[in-house]
């Protein structure tokens, strides 16, 4: 949903931690075409295929590359404005593609649905809503740069949330890995307005273009907050609940599903001459494909995410999950009218040294719990470890 799925993963690869749950797509490698006789040659690509270290990184960072595009060109439109009839299409999607997936044995470890949890989970997928509806409203005004590179605020957020609340601990290559996260955010705040003033990459005109960016801004700034609670909350449920990955991934889409209906039909217009507008005949049938594919790029980035683990480490996938941002970020620069500027480079480079950064000190701190600050409660977790332990994040 939006981004959602991206950042659920996103925000445990910087920990290396999968929530210890091995993806059930990995369950059926590649023994089922070794048994067939009639095609050795296909049953050894796949069987290369399957435990190579490289086509798992590329998997995986095409998967989020290609769902960041995809939302990105559904919700640009000058017209658009049915965020929530988007958002309820892709959590349709995804639950129906997930219930199929368990029907045909593919997925093998998805409890029967429970009303009793439902009603339990239900306040975390109202956090989710507002997650998912700020953060595709927010990448509707600003550029996928930008927008990546505000999204790093969000771990800053976690982190001292878990340092209050669960007992977390910042160590100094943390701290210097936040500060370069909010110096990259404010370079990019800076020439993005910047470049509105001077009319670079905006078809508008100078006020028109600055309410746009200031618009983006506010939704970024709630999407903060409400990923946030969301993140925090979820992790405070998720043990009590005992769910897996794919629990966790059924009920947040399908308990979001009458939440986003309802929303969209009471506030979004869905007259005949307001549908045209935001379904255009010389586009409609590439955004009915873009929504069909982001609910199903949950599935992918979850299956690509584990399939990395298995057959890298969960160090290496620590480090794929920040070196991701900078392809992102720049896919946004290629596919999008966003202003290419030395501000916004720079802004993305920095962007990029603090995701390594972030990613090495929690390697780091994974690996040698020491030298902890006097910011920490009890030391007994690490900043952000198993925060989120949502696979579809």
């Amino acid at each position: 949903m939006s981004n959602k799925k991206i950042e659920d993963v996103e925000m445990r690869a910087v920990d290396g931690d999968l929530g210890g749950e091995k993806d059930p797509f990995l369950g059926k490698s590649s023994s089922p075409v070794r048994g067939r006789r009639d095609a050795p040659g296909w049953s050894a690509v796949v069987e290369k295929l399957d435990h190579s270290p490289g086509a798992s990184i590329l998997a995986y960072c095409l998967s989020s590359i290609s769902m960041t595009v995809v939302n990105k060109y559904v919700v640009s439109g000058s017209a658009w404005n049915l965020n929530f009839f988007y958002l309820a299409v892709q959590s349709l999607v995804c639950t129906l593609a997930i219930l199929i997936f368990r029907q045909t044995g593919i997925i093998k470890n998805l409890a029967p649905f429970d009303p009793v949890k439902a009603k339990k989970w239900f306040p975390i997928s109202l956090l989710l809503v507002g997650m998912i509806y700020t953060g595709a409203k927010a990448l509707q005004f600003l550029s996928v740069p930008v927008y990546t590179i505000f999204k790093n605020l969000t771990i800053i957020v976690i982190a001292y949330g878990e340092v209050l609340w669960f007992g977390g601990s910042v160590t100094p290559l943390t701290l210097l890995s936040f500060g370069l996260m909010v110096m990259s955010s404010v370079i990019a705040a800076w020439a993005d307005i910047q470049a509105a003033i001077d009319g670079v990459g905006h078809s508008t005109e100078t006020s028109a273009a600055l309410a746009t960016l200031n618009a983006g801004y506010a939704w970024m700034g709630m999407n903060v907050v409400c990923t946030s609670s969301y993140v925090l909350g979820m992790r405070k449920v998720i043990k009590k609940m005992n769910f897996k990955d794919y629990d966790t991934m059924f009920y947040n889409n399908l308990l979001t599903i009458p939440v986003l209906v309802v929303c969209s039909l009471l506030v979004e217009d869905w007259s005949s001459d307001n549908l045209a507008r935001n379904f255009p005949i010389e586009t409609r049938n590439k955004l009915m494909v873009g929504m069909v594919y982001s609910g199903l790029a949950a599935i992918f980035i979850s299956y690509c995410s584990a399939w990395c683990i298995r057959v890298t480490s969960s160090t290496t996938y620590s480090m794929v999950g920040a070196l991701n941002k900078l392809p992102i970020a720049v896919s946004g620069l290629v596919f999008f009218d966003a202003p290419i500027t030395f501000g916004s480079v720079t802004a993305i480079i920095v962007g990029f040294i603090s995701g390594l950064v972030f990613a090495w000190a929690k390697v780091r701190q994974k690996a040698q719990e020491a030298g902890l600050l006097p910011t920490t409660n009890k030391p007994t977790m690490s900043a952000s470890a198993q925060s989120n332990r949502d696979a579809n994040s």
